[in-house]
């Protein structure tokens, strides 16, 4: 099966950097009624590789969907760049670079520019021809029930991922036992809220050891009754895809920025079914913007 999954990763990076015949695909969109419909999609096709004499850098955590923005959309342009893996411990790094500890962090050395913010830096990269043609990622559309459904699944995936992220140090940003801690200080398992986790002005919050053990329960839990809910919730998603290509009508837009880094850590959790049609998105945004999935470490 892992053998399988990276030939087809292997094939679908090939078409999507147009090293193999690229043809519209139809694709079923099942509505809310049961009634099936075919869409015609014609699959994103990259421009030619972008190889500045200087290459841009990233500064990333892999896990972070916000960085997760701006690499897929750097592949998606085909842009070459350099990319900084921080550890999560890291504070001189980024406070050197901007002046806090923040992620993702893009610098353009010939042009001495470091800039933040995940959509600052896509439209910077989108809107300068230097970087392949300006404007090849659509606008965001709007769309309001897919926003309500990444807010809806917002507890259901923090239970399920986070003791993921730090559970085999395998991860970049949690390489040594100091980044994996200051991950767990400062990121809270539900019920509980922030200012519980962390504390605040009226309370010093949780200790560290009740929080480690927090993290080593939920990671030991059965995660049955939580993927039977998370698998429904996809199909749910299905539903709303436009295509396999991209999630709203129109082409490949900030849409598919957004939802796809947000679904990526999905995939580091065994035993997600997932619908057809969604795999399929998972895989090519993957393949086109060269960024891979967490399937062989779930």
């Amino acid at each position: 099966m892992k053998v399988a999954a990276v030939l087809s990763f292997l094939v679908a990076a090939n078409v999507a950097s147009g090293f193999a015949p690229i043809a519209s695909k139809s694709s079923a969109v099942v509505s809310k009624l049961g009634m099936s419909t075919s869409t015609e999609a014609v699959p994103f096709v990259k421009g030619e590789r972008i190889i500045r004499p200087l290459l841009p850098k990233v500064y990333v955590y892999d896990h972070c969907p916000f960085c997760v923005r701006v690499r897929l959309a750097l592949g998606i342009k085909n842009v070459k760049h350099t990319l900084h893996f921080l550890a999560n411990d890291d504070l001189a790094t980024p406070t050197n670079l901007v002046g806090k500890k923040i992620a993702p962090i893009f610098e353009i050395p010939e042009d001495k520019l470091i800039m933040m913010e995940s959509l600052d830096i896509i439209a910077k990269v989108d809107s300068d021809p230097r970087f392949g043609t300006t404007n090849s990622i659509l606008p965001a559309s709007g769309r309001k029930d897919i926003k309500s459904w990444q807010k809806s699944i917002q507890t259901l995936l923090r239970t399920l991922q986070r003791p993921r992220y730090v559970a085999t140090g395998l991860l970049p940003e949690f390489q040594q036992l100091d980044s994996r801690h200051a991950f767990i200080k400062n990121h809270q398992l539900p019920p509980y809220e922030k200012p519980e986790w962390k504390g605040d002005a009226e309370n010093p919050g949780m200790d560290m050891d009740a929080k480690l053990k927090l993290y080593a329960e939920a990671m030991a839990s059965d995660p049955a009754p939580l993927l039977e809910d998370l698998n429904a919730r996809l199909v749910e998603l299905d539903d709303m895809l436009y295509s396999e290509h991209y999630c709203s009508e129109g082409g490949l837009s900030l849409d598919d920025i957004d939802l796809w880094a947000r679904l990526r850590s999905i995939t580091i959790i065994k035993g997600v079914q997932w619908p057809r049609k969604l795999r399929a998105y998972m895989d090519n945004l993957s393949a086109l913007g060269d960024v891979p999935l967490y399937d062989e470490m779930a």
